[in-house]
C-alpha cells in the first residue's frame, strides 16, 4: 500500500458517488496509531484511509465521524455511523481496512454493506 503521506480518492461505485476526494493513506503503525488525533475537525471531501484496520477506537477524539469498513476487494463489510469521542466500533473480522469519513456522509451517500469503493491513488 501506499505510504502515509500520500493521498488517495475514495468513490462509492455502487452508488456512483464520491465519499472523500483527499483521504490520507495510514498504513505504517505511528501513522495508524495517531490517526486523526491531532485534527480538531473533518471537512467533508476529506479522509482518513487505514490498512489494516478491522476495528477503530475514538478516545482521545473531539468530534464524531462515520467509518466505513472494506475487505480486500474494497467491498463494504461493516459500518460505523458518527461513532463519537470516547467509543469503539465494533470488530468487523472480514475488514482489511476502514476509511474515516466526516459524520454524515454515509447517510448522505446511502452507502450500505455490499457497496463497491474505488481507490484512486495520486
Amino acid at each position: 500500500m501506499a505510504a502515509a503521506s500520500k493521498t488517495a480518492a475514495y468513490f462509492n461505485k455502487t452508488k456512483g458517488v464520491m465519499l472523500a476526494e483527499r483521504a490520507r493513506i495510514a498504513d505504517a503503525f505511528l501513522d495508524r496509531l495517531v490517526g486523526l488525533l491531532k485534527t480538531s475537525d473533518f471537512q467533508v471531501g476529506d479522509g482518513l484511509f487505514i490498512v489494516p484496520c478491522n476495528q477503530i477506537h475514538m478516545f482521545g477524539m473531539k468530534y464524531a465521524i462515520d467509518v466505513v469498513f472494506v475487505d480486500k476487494k474494497g467491498i463494504v463489510v461493516g459500518l460505523a455511523e458518527r461513532i463519537g469521542p470516547g467509543q469503539m466500533s465494533k470488530v468487523f473480522p472480514r475488514a482489511h481496512a476502514c476509511l474515516e469519513l466526516p459524520a454524515g456522509v454515509i447517510s448522505d451517500t446511502s452507502t450500505s454493506v455490499g457497496d463497491e469503493i474505488e481507490t484512486q491513488v495520486f
